[in-house]
């Protein structure tokens, strides 16, 4: 393959990075979002690899290829990945997509339809530079789910939809501080394969591939909840995680504990915030709205040299 360049934009929303490519990306063809992803996923990882991977990424990196939208009243389409896949929805990385047009002036404040993988979303540009994505509809597909978790014994929690399937807990395991991301990441680690092993999924079988624990906040003056995210690929989200934020509002609308329009701060692992809220759906789901900041930090023209044997990214597993 005889690739030149790739130029990406890097950006983080409150402290979770985003790294777009907008030019110099593999032709995926016409059809739907979901269908171009599903191509690079099985016909160019080379690119995921090379913008996530070391030696140019690591493995906290999203990345987020700019594509063609096939919904005519999109600004345009994104597919997003990490270090291990594409991904159905990333909310801080559609904050940091819309900041990042925002910078190179393609689009300026007011709302803008971008295509997803997973449908449409709309973000809107705010005169302070902030961000609010009307995301997917999102739902709790079930509550009080029994998980046996091996060293950790019966784990109880919802399964909810907001752009990825959560599985999210309160108030168990290791205390969500910035001092235990190891116990952590061992804790949710273990919880997502219990969960794959006893085979508890979404809808339709989907894996449950992002677990959430909840714990009180640092500050009730300025959250509601602190948040623990494991991404796939065994990150933590350093941000408060925007589809993880949209299934949290969901399970607590569906509990009753949060009306529509009210607002809902979550502060993530860095104590950084998105507030939400939510519309209520007349088929019982509910459309979140994420607010939150995201920052500019660099640009680059990437160069794969034939010669250079990580051209491509290490892989995972060699």
């Amino acid at each position: 393959m005889s690739v030149q360049h790739l130029r990406v934009i890097d950006s983080h929303t409150e402290g979770e990075p985003t790294r777009v490519v907008i030019e110099g990306g593999p032709d995926l063809g016409s059809g739907t979002v979901a269908e171009k992803a599903r191509r690079l996923r099985d016909e160019h990882d080379w690119l995921r690899s090379s913008v996530c991977n070391e030696p140019r990424g690591h493995d906290a990196m999203v990345g987020a290829l700019l594509v063609e939208p096939h919904e005519p009243d999109c600004c345009c389409g994104v597919i997003f990945f990490n270090n291990v896949s594409t991904l159905n929805m990333c909310l801080h990385g559609t904050i940091g997509l819309a900041v990042t047009l925002a910078h190179l002036g393609r689009i300026g404040p007011g709302e803008h339809r971008i295509d997803t993988t997973v449908g449409v979303v709309v973000a809107r540009i705010h005169d302070d530079g902030s961000v609010t994505v009307a995301n997917v509809p999102s739902y709790r597909l079930a509550t009080g789910v029994e998980v046996e978790v091996p060293g950790w014994g019966t784990v109880k929690g919802d399964i909810s939809w907001g752009g990825n399937w959560f599985f999210l807990i309160e108030d168990q395991g290791p205390a969500v501080t910035f001092a235990n991301l190891e116990a952590l990441t061992t804790f949710t680690c273990a919880v997502r394969d219990a969960l794959e092993a006893q085979g508890i999924t979404g809808a339709d079988g989907m894996e449950i591939d992002h677990i959430e624990s909840f714990g009180p906040p640092s500050d009730p003056a300025l959250s509601d909840s602190r948040n623990f995210v494991l991404c796939p690929g065994k990150a933590y989200d350093r941000s408060p995680c925007g589809t993880g934020t949209s299934a949290k509002l969901a399970s607590l609308h569906a509990a009753g504990k949060l009306a529509p329009g009210a607002v809902w701060r979550q502060a993530g692992i860095l104590d950084t915030v998105f507030s939400g809220c939510v519309e209520a759906l007349p088929d019982g789901k509910v459309l979140p709205r994420v607010s939150g900041r995201a920052w500019v930090t660099g640009e680059s023209d990437y160069l794969f040299d034939p010669a250079d044997p990580f051209r491509h990214g290490i892989p995972s597993s060699l």
